[in-house]
């Protein structure tokens, strides 16, 4: 049997769900379509809201199977996305500098940048992992 890294936590991932009617959490374990509905439906009218609750185990489990450990660490990523998404420190953060200054002096790049990265800021992660490792 192969241990598997845990490259998502249960705590922020918990930390997260209490503003999942907004879908936060979500998209931090790797699901941004339904992290979308949730945002748009406040947590599918709550109840999704509250069934995610039970469900954060099985969404952290397959997080850890989907995304590549590495120096770049997910929640940090996760917290400086959501926090200070519109400033780029994310993209800094994994050394995407161009584009995090670009951010710096844009908003975010209006904004839509931010929404893009919400939908994919694992799978960059997880590449910018990857690269790491084999260079």
């Amino acid at each position: 049997m192969t241990i598997r890294p845990d490259t998502h936590s249960k705590l922020f991932g918990y930390l997260l769900w209490i503003f999942g009617f907004l879908g936060s959490h979500r998209f931090y374990y790797g699901k941004p379509i339904t992290g979308t509905l949730w945002f748009f439906t406040f947590g599918l009218f709550l109840i999704g809201w509250i069934i995610d609750f039970f469900l954060i185990p099985a969404m952290d489990e397959q997080a850890d199977h989907r995304f590549r450990e590495g120096e770049v660490s997910y929640n940090i990523g996760w917290l400086l996305l959501t926090f200070t998404g519109v400033f780029g420190l994310h993209r800094m953060y994994m050394g995407k500098w161009i584009t995090g200054i670009i951010y710096l002096l844009t908003g975010g790049l209006f904004l839509i940048g931010v929404l893009y990265d919400f939908w994919t800021l694992n799978d960059q992660i997880s590449e910018r992992n990857q690269y790491i490792k084999f260079n």
